[in-house]
């Protein structure tokens, strides 16, 4: 799935467990994941939002 401005390929992982979410987002080309956590009950939209800023995030402290 192309992420948003950056135009990386980004697989996500969503796992819900109780009340709250876990989405990981993985950057295909370098490898780098990252997770965040929301309420279960937040749009998938959100928490893929999220994890994708945080993954450019991480990325641009890589370089």
């Amino acid at each position: 799935m192309p992420a948003g401005s950056s135009g990386r390929d980004v697989i996500y992982e969503t796992r819900i467990v109780g009340t709250y979410a876990q989405v990981r987002a993985i950057d295909v080309a370098t490898g780098t994941e990252v997770a965040v956590t929301t309420p279960a009950h937040a749009a998938e939209f959100d928490g893929r939002r999220l994890a994708l800023r945080k993954l450019e995030r991480v990325l641009a402290d890589k370089t």
